[in-house]
């Protein structure tokens, strides 16, 4: 009889591990709070291992062809070029690929076959029993079920973490930073479609990229921890006026109203993820929601996907879920930190906070050229 998992979360690791479980031949089950895929935000990296991992699953080519090339720039307060650059071509990038965050989970949920693989959208997990030989899950829609095994891939605010593990703060390490993005498609910038632009003061940037038919805008800035809760949708807009409000350089009072004016803003703190262990009993985490490295390492997708390949292939080549767990964590930790102890040099340039390391973060681009 096949093992019953259950997955929470359909992004990049929950569908990378959906997919490699249903090939080991486990009942595969996703449930997913969201009442479809999440195809929006920004563009995102597939780098490294990542990218074997795509062509292992079969889908390489169509990631490469569904390839997110643009050119860059950033600008000063009245929005002259200050440096021009194709991230694509630069030494550090050859052989990753961007792509629109959009494709790729549509590309990753095409791949599982939907008559092997129950999909359950628009609802969530609420209560997690543990036993020695199963796991008793509650829904918010629905009946209680048993599982052999439960992978919480619910990202960085994971319900199951908090409901296994303890509470977010406990695993959250707090970037100082807070960021926001929403759709910017009537912004006009003057630049040819596939132009992302970068505007950067003293510890804020503001970006705009534009890809295919859409464009976002972005906002980033260093705060120190603000009082809100990331369920809560008003108060994030009046975070943003506190910070952006009065501030007429480049495009941020247009910037700043279409957030305003947005009904489907995202906003939240830059963090990371930081555990002893990512497994407990019958229980695992994969994703941001096991070790998040923030969107400044770039590195976030690609270990969504090395993780939860990882997971399945160790559960796939050991007789018990246990073994398999300590060698997920044992096999996979280093990587991580390695991934996560970027951070630093990454803030320092998109989030200078002296003038020398205003300049120095223009200077870094121009030498790349």
């Amino acid at each position: 009889m096949k093992k019953q998992v259950l997955i929470s979360g359909a992004s990049f690791a929950g569908l990378t591990l959906a997919y490699w479980l249903n090939k080991f031949d486990y009942e595969v089950t996703v449930v997913e709070l969201g009442k479809d895929l999440r195809t929006g935000g920004s563009p995102i990296d597939v780098r490294g291992a990542a990218l074997d991992i795509a062509r292992e699953m079969g889908i390489y080519d169509q990631i490469k062809a569904n390839e997110f090339v643009h050119t860059d720039e950033i600008v000063d307060a009245e929005g002259k070029t200050l440096v021009h650059f194709a991230i694509n071509t630069l030494p550090e990038y050859l052989g990753d690929i961007e792509i629109h965050r959009g494709d790729l989970v549509e590309i990753i949920y095409n791949v599982i076959p939907k008559n092997e693989v129950n999909i359950m959208f628009s609802n969530s997990i609420t209560a997690l029993v543990q036993q020695d030989d199963h796991v008793k899950v509650s829904f918010e829609k629905g009946d209680d079920k048993i599982y052999d095994l439960v992978f919480g891939a619910d990202g960085t605010h994971s319900m199951v973490r908090k409901l296994v593990f303890g509470p977010e703060d406990d695993f959250k390490k707090f970037l100082g930073v807070y960021f926001a993005f929403a759709a910017a498609d009537h912004i006009q910038t003057g630049r040819p479609k596939s132009t992302g632009i970068v505007y950067r003061e003293l510890g804020k940037q503001a970006v705009i990229f534009q890809f295919k038919a859409a464009a976002n805008a972005i906002l980033v800035f260093r705060a120190p921890q603000l009082n809100w809760d990331y369920r809560d949708r008003d108060r994030p807009k009046q975070i943003l006026k506190d910070y952006f409000g009065g501030n007429e350089h480049w495009k941020l009072p247009e910037i700043l109203d279409a957030m305003l004016a947005a009904d489907d803003l995202y906003f939240d703190e830059a963090c990371q993820i930081k555990m002893p262990s990512w497994t407990k009993g019958r229980v695992g985490l994969i994703g941001d929601a096991a070790y998040a490295p923030s969107f400044f390492t770039g590195m976030g997708t690609s270990l969504a996907m090395q993780g939860a390949s990882m997971l399945a292939k160790e559960l796939h080549h050991n007789q018990d879920h246990q073994t398999a767990f300590v060698k997920y964590n044992n096999g996979f930790k280093p990587f991580v930190e390695s991934v996560q102890a970027r951070v630093n040099d990454s803030l320092k340039i998109q989030l200078p906070e002296t003038e020398e390391e205003l300049q120095a973060s223009f200077a870094a681009w121009k030498n790349d050229q």
